[in-house]
């Protein structure tokens, strides 16, 4: 048995707490007031331990520990014990109370002092204040300013010490864990619309209802804006986590309150599970915030399959190529002809970008349209195809001499619409191909209006400043307004091709043509059926008033070489 076996801890402290009666003894040791530092000297035998001296410091921080538990005091005597038995002639400890109320720590130094009467200096620098600290600013670290729920930093370590726990347990508690990620739908526009304290207010009242539907076992954080995440652990199947997940969803069935404003919620929920003893929960995460992207879309709530990350690694790898191919300058545009329907003439023709990849072989714009406009490469993408379309009308002029009745129209995302600078690049691919805005036309989807209808009209009116033409893409396929449509400065509809292709054997399709064509009549504007195939079909929309067509049955999208070929065909030389 051991010498630390001898003396009880309660006794233990009672002398480490008091002082010998040996006055000379203490004034033999009063250099120990000098220094900076808490430090004693301490007497040492087998059957007892006793304080010869200490300076102030010392006397505090002891005496402070008639505050804290029999247990959490430094055990002076325990580590002296041991380095009598391991020989040791230098100890050092880092030390620090289990309870957070009082919280010390303490950096513990213990060297012999003398070896003959078995006395031993011992230093303590108080750490207390610097992990004090430390914590706060961790706590403050982890945890949303705004709502007092965790942040992303905050649930991820919760998440991981929660499964860690579970690991360790010889009882485990659930077999699966889920995370489920709830997105509110245009949130920037409540910023932008009734100002950044009422979106805070909006987002408190958020925070409120989530955590009311939230049960004990289950807890939420925010993990960025308008994004929160639940984390609950169950067993069994995975129809638990779609009820949680309607659970949360149901908490916005009825609007949310804001001094004199009514705001239905609306948002996007996805999920995703693992299991307890082999799936890393930061993994669950992304797959969660994956299906999101999907849920965004679908307006359905989505659980995370395995295709999934097939699909996002396929789009990375898409995006990955598409960065070099436009910095490489590997792209090229088609151009499909536009005829007059009523002269059968060409008017002009729509730029499209064409990508043949070395190793891909040809990649549809189906497939790297969305990758560039979710990146951001739709940027830069949407600038080369302005830069190039815009010259290739010039080279065209040089090449018959004069300058071409011919006008060029250009797709534009909604994506462009929000991020960059459009006018500005329309501008500036016009200034250096040294053509006019009035052989320009711009075209724009539905969705460009409904995210964002004011900046929409914004962008709009600074190319109408620049003499273009605007046409709305696709229309019919969206969520038309029409209150928008006679307020926005458009001068072309293109009726979709879902429409015009079979609006010779379905009478709803062509009464949908019909009324798009009546309507661009009275509002002034000009049409552009799409899809024609046949002849049939366009001496029909010839005769129902369409203004433009293109299709196939003119011309298929063709390179440089083939539309400077249509071109000589049409005769536009001669007629110059």
């Amino acid at each position: 048995m051991g010498i630390k076996a001898h003396l009880d801890r309660d006794i233990c402290k009672e002398a480490l707490t008091s002082s010998l009666d040996n006055r000379t003894n203490m004034q033999q040791y009063h250099w120990l007031d000098s220094l900076p530092i808490a430090t004693a000297i301490y007497q040492f035998d087998e059957q007892n331990i006793g304080l010869i001296s200490q300076n102030k410091a010392f006397t505090i921080i002891m005496q402070s520990f008639n505050d804290l538990n029999v247990n959490e005091y430094p055990d002076i005597f325990y580590m002296i014990c041991g380095m009598i038995e391991n020989g040791q002639s230098q100890y050092s400890e880092y030390w620090h109370s289990e309870k957070f109320i009082p919280y010390r720590q303490l950096d513990i130094n213990i060297a012999r002092y003398n070896k003959v009467d078995n006395l031993f200096i011992i230093s303590f620098f108080d750490k207390t204040s610097e992990e004090t600290n430390r914590i706060n600013l961790r706590r403050e670290m982890m945890t949303d300013s705004l709502t007092g729920l965790s942040n992303r930093v905050g649930f991820e370590d919760k998440i991981e010490e929660k499964i860690k726990q579970d690991r360790k347990s010889a009882v485990k508690s659930h077999d699966k864990f889920a995370i489920i990620i709830w997105d509110m739908a245009r949130f920037s526009h409540v910023n932008q619309f009734v100002g950044t304290m009422a979106g805070d207010e909006l987002i408190l009242t958020i925070a409120s209802r989530l955590n009311s539907n939230a049960l004990v076992n289950e807890f939420l954080a925010r993990l960025n804006g308008n994004e929160f995440a639940l984390f609950m652990q169950y067993d069994g199947p995975d129809d638990v986590v779609k009820d949680a997940a309607g659970r949360l969803k149901a908490a916005f069935d009825q609007p949310c309150q804001l001094a004199d404003l009514e705001i239905q919620v609306e948002c996007a929920i996805s999920s995703a599970v693992g299991y307890a003893q082999k799936d890393n929960p930061m993994d669950i995460l992304r797959h969660a915030q994956i299906a999101l992207k999907k849920a965004k879309h679908s307006k359905n709530y989505e659980l995370y399959t395995s295709d999934a990350m097939h699909n996002v690694k396929h789009r990375f790898s898409i995006e990955t190529d598409l960065r070099r191919a436009i910095e490489g300058d590997e792209l090229s545009l088609n151009y499909q002809p536009l005829i007059d329907l009523e002269t059968g003439k060409l008017n002009g023709f729509e730029a499209l970008v064409r990508w043949n990849d070395a190793s891909r072989g040809s990649v549809s714009p189906v497939d790297f349209i969305p990758v560039a406009e979710e990146s951001g490469l739709i940027i830069p993408l949407g600038r080369w195809v302005l830069k190039e379309a815009a010259k290739q009308l010039k080279q065209w002029d040089r090449e018959f001499g004069s300058e071409l009745p011919l006008k060029m129209s250009i797709n534009m995302s909604a994506v462009q619409l929000v991020r960059d600078d459009f006018a500005y690049a329309v501008s500036d691919a016009m200034r250096n191909a040294n053509i006019s805005g009035d052989r320009i036309t711009i075209e724009l989807t539905e969705s460009a209006f409904i995210e964002d209808p004011d900046n929409a009209r914004k962008v709009m009116e600074s190319l109408k400043a620049l003499n273009t033409c605007l046409a709305m893409d696709d229309f019919g396929t969206g969520y038309s307004n029409l209150a928008y449509l006679q307020q926005l400065p458009i001068d072309v509809l293109k009726i979709d091709r879902s429409f015009v292709t079979d609006m010779i054997r379905d009478k709803d399709k062509y009464s949908i043509v019909s009324a798009v064509l009546s309507l661009a009549n009275s509002l002034g504007m000009k049409t552009t059926a799409e899809g024609i195939e046949t002849q049939e079909l366009s001496q029909l929309l010839t005769g129902l008033g369409c203004s433009y067509g293109q299709g196939f049955y003119y011309a298929e999208p063709l390179n440089r070489q083939d539309a400077c070929a249509y071109l000589l065909a049409n005769k536009f030389k001669e007629k110059l």
